[in-house]
């Protein structure tokens, strides 16, 4: 599943200052975002560099015939093979044109209502526009997004010269997604009076002088003008035809030349590069860390910290000065075929903006992002004198590299292959027990949720897909054998969704492993990725690039017949909830499909553990009552529950100090609380925790070398939730081997030994259509 952030909240947010956002570092390529909105720099600590030849767009931005072209065919893929097709009229114009502006804006800090008034036309003129192939009207309203954004952070800067007096009683809403819209100009500037005076606040109860809240902030601005003036064409089709797509329904999505090259990384874990994780930091493209084998790591020429200044392709090509530069575009330069050449000019980090440059030639290779690949560990548990071992398989997403499967490559990129092996290792370490973890794993591929779940089962059907027709088609396991026919779970939260909804639901229903945690999102679409390049070549012949539709073209129900749609996977043993379900999840979506039920498949339960459920959750219930680790966990969530709920901060800077002395006074409390329990400095178990106290920067504003540290510490940090799920399953174990009828019982298939094939179970089911691929 694709999470889609608000265009204006990245930079109205991050400006407010009340949510700390982080550039995305991305390794060779472009973010994948759907955000019409800059991706924020990350301040560097160097001295500001002299004003660079930025690459910025001409206003007003026009659509190129591709993407006009791209748009209409589109529309007749939605009309007529979507699973809910609706059909492109007024109605429909009217949705897309509200969730346009909601996208744009959602914040209500760009647009007035007198804007508003004169788009009122398009709400029923979009629709004419698509079929039209004249994208003249959306391109209107995102050319004004884009002066608005500029002008607003001016009339920003403006106000810096003066300052602000803090002995009043304002308030600063900084939730405005329920607020109307600004009834005119005076009332947008007092909106954003309130947030720059929020940010200069912020920055004066950490203690800075005002010469260097003004610096800070005129800089923060300043970055945030030259983002947004890079916003190009495809940008603004990306946001319109986004919104048409998300209309539909949630989860169909249109994709863009560039964030279809992203998905399609995201989905293979490989990408043809030098293999550095990018992220932009001023005005420089900086490497954020080095893939470990990749051509960048290898040379032991080139560090984290280290900034891009310029790219030549091959021996002898020109070098590109990419100061200043959007990160996508700098990476579309590094980016390239397998052995060839790319040369790299670069100020090395700890070189200050006038120190020596180098230039590091490297020969592109095909690099794996193992970072986002499967993982396993070993929790060792005790019980009195005795001491399990408890294997956990961390699985990101389910991810395929589709292109080399069709191809014909063996060793294609598998979660399940990954498991697979993953799985072998656990077992020469001897394990008792597996739990496969998947929390905040927004799904992927449908063949690898089939096929990772036949490492579990020996046959049988995995998920019903029901498409438009109504046609209900059984798709699971036939491969022989199970990896691992021991004790296990899986563990979900609210962001465990689609794929990994298919994969709980399915060890669920055959009684094959406990499901732990809190309620699944509730996504049960699925969807197909339609390439657009190949159906507008042979409309038009041309080789133009018009991306890819993400589709929603069927529906998954579980064996038993219940859907996954609204409702989730209801975990047997759960867990208190960390977010809240009116605000994330299946349900929160007003187009969201519905809940169905449909008769079940052919298919017997191997094992069943409801007889173990009642003293597993008694167990539980006793042992968390006495955790410190526990109650910490609990409080903490509580904290960040009413922080959560806050939508206004008061802008008199006596009652924010005594609440930032009252923040403290609990940050210490957790942080103490922390070290007493698990040692160390204690540290969060949260990387965005500042238990210091609010520093007033925005999280790309501090330093690269905390930010890595930062999240190094999250890593190490102990995860009280698994380790409890640790427990749990140790406790199934303890019962096994207390009692064979138990045993009987609750081991798949009454304890038979059901090997699995020599060789590492692969995927085996056929490939997708080339037309797309099927991504629940």
């Amino acid at each position: 599943m694709i999470l889609r952030p608000a265009f204006a909240l990245l930079l109205a947010l991050s400006t407010a200052g009340i949510h700390a956002q982080n550039a995305k570092p991305q390794p060779d390529t472009a973010p994948a975002t759907k955000s019409a909105a800059p991706q924020p720099k990350d301040a560097s600590e160097a001295a500001t560099s002299p004003e660079p030849q930025r690459k910025e767009s001409t206003l007003p931005l026009k659509p190129t015939p591709a993407e006009a072209q791209a748009s209409q065919l589109s529309a007749r893929f939605l009309t007529r093979f979507h699973y809910q097709a609706q059909p492109l009229d007024d109605a429909m114009s009217a949705k897309i044109y509200k969730a346009y502006i909601e996208s744009l804006d959602s914040e209500k800090v760009f647009f007035t209502q007198e804007d508003l008034a004169k788009f009122e036309p398009m709400k029923t003129q979009l629709d004419d526009a698509i079929w039209n192939q004249d994208l003249t009207a959306p391109f209107s309203v995102f050319n004004l997004y884009i002066t608005r954004a500029v002008d607003r952070m001016n009339y920003a800067r403006g106000l810096l010269a003066k300052g602000f007096d803090f002995s009043g009683n304002e308030s600063f809403n900084f939730d405005r997604k329920k607020a109307a819209a600004p009834k005119n100009q005076a009332e947008l500037d007092d909106v954003w009076r309130k947030r720059t005076m929020n940010d200069w606040l912020r920055l004066k109860l950490a203690g800075k002088t005002d010469d260097d809240i003004r610096k800070t902030l005129d800089k923060r601005y300043a970055t945030y003008i030259s983002r947004v003036r890079q916003l190009d064409n495809e940008d603004a089709t990306q946001a319109f035809m986004t919104a048409y797509a998300n209309s539909t329904d949630p989860h169909t999505d249109y994709l863009g030349p560039r964030a279809a090259d992203a998905f399609d990384i995201a989905m293979r874990l490989s990408l043809e590069g030098i293999g550095a994780v990018l992220q932009a930091r001023d005005d420089y493209t900086t490497i954020r860390e080095l893939v470990p084998g990749g051509p960048a790591f290898k040379s032991g020429k080139m560090k984290a910290g280290d900034r891009i200044v310029a790219i030549g392709q091959g021996e002898t090509g020109p070098m590109v000065d990419v100061v200043g530069w959007r990160q996508d575009d700098v990476v579309k330069l590094i980016r390239g075929k397998k052995d060839t050449t790319v040369r790299i000019e670069v100020l090395p980090a700890d070189a200050g903006v006038d120190g020596k440059h180098d230039i590091v030639t490297l020969v592109r290779k095909k690099v794996t992002m193992e970072e986002q690949a499967a993982k396993s560990k070993v929790i060792e548990v005790k019980d009195g004198d005795v001491t399990r071992k408890i294997g956990v398989i961390d699985l990101p997403t389910f991810y395929q590299d589709f292109g080399a499967r069709r191809n014909g490559d063996t060793n294609f990129k598998s979660a399940t292959r990954d498991v697979s092996k993953l799985l072998t290792e656990l077992k020469a370490q001897k394990v008792d027990g597996v739990i496969m973890d998947l929390r905040n794993n927004g799904g992927g591929s449908l063949s690898e949720a089939t096929e990772l779940t036949g490492l579990f089962i020996d046959t049988g059907p995995v998920v019903q897909v029901r498409d438009a027709r109504g046609q209900i088609d059984a798709q699971g396991d036939d491969a022989p054998g199970m990896a691992w026919d021991g004790p296990m779970a899986v563990m979900v939260n609210r962001g465990s969704a689609s794929a990994s909804e298919i994969f709980a639901a399915a060890i669920q229903d055959y009684g094959r492993g406990i499901i732990i945690g809190e309620p699944t999102f509730g996504k049960g679409t699925v969807q197909n990725l339609v390439d657009l390049d190949r159906f507008g070549k042979a409309q038009t012949g041309e080789d133009a690039k018009y991306g890819e539709l993400k589709m929603t073209i069927a529906e998954f129900i579980r064996i038993n017949g219940d859907s996954t749609q609204l409702r989730g996977v209801t975990p047997d043993v759960q867990f208190p909830q960390n977010g809240d379900a009116k605000e994330f999840g299946e349900s929160t979506y007003d187009n969201a499909l519905p809940w169905r039920h449909i008769d079940p498949a052919d298919y017997k339960p191997v094992a069943d553990l409801k007889p173990i459920f009642g003293p597993l959750n008694q167990k539980h219930d006793a042992r968390v009552a006495t955790s410190p680790a526990w109650k910490l966990m609990l409080d903490e969530m509580a904290q960040y529950k009413k922080l959560r709920d806050k939508t206004d901060i008061s802008l008199n800077f006596a009652a924010r100090q005594a609440e930032r002395k009252q923040y403290e006074a609990m940050q210490t409390d957790f942080r103490n609380r922390r070290k007493a329990i698990f040692g160390g400095d204690g540290s969060a178990s949260d990387a965005s925790d500042d238990s210091t106290g609010d520093d007033g920067l925005n999280a790309n504003e501090r330093s690269l070398k905390s930010e890595i540290k930062q999240e190094a510490d999250a890593k190490k940090a102990k995860d009280t939730p698994l380790d409890e799920a640790a427990h749990i399953v140790s406790d199934e174990v303890a019962m096994i081997k207390a009692d064979p009828k138990v045993a009987a019982e609750v081991l798949p298939y009454g304890g038979r030994k059901i090997d699995a094939p020599q060789t590492a179970q692969v995927p085996h089911k056929a490939v997708a259509p080339a037309a797309g691929t099927p991504t629940p």
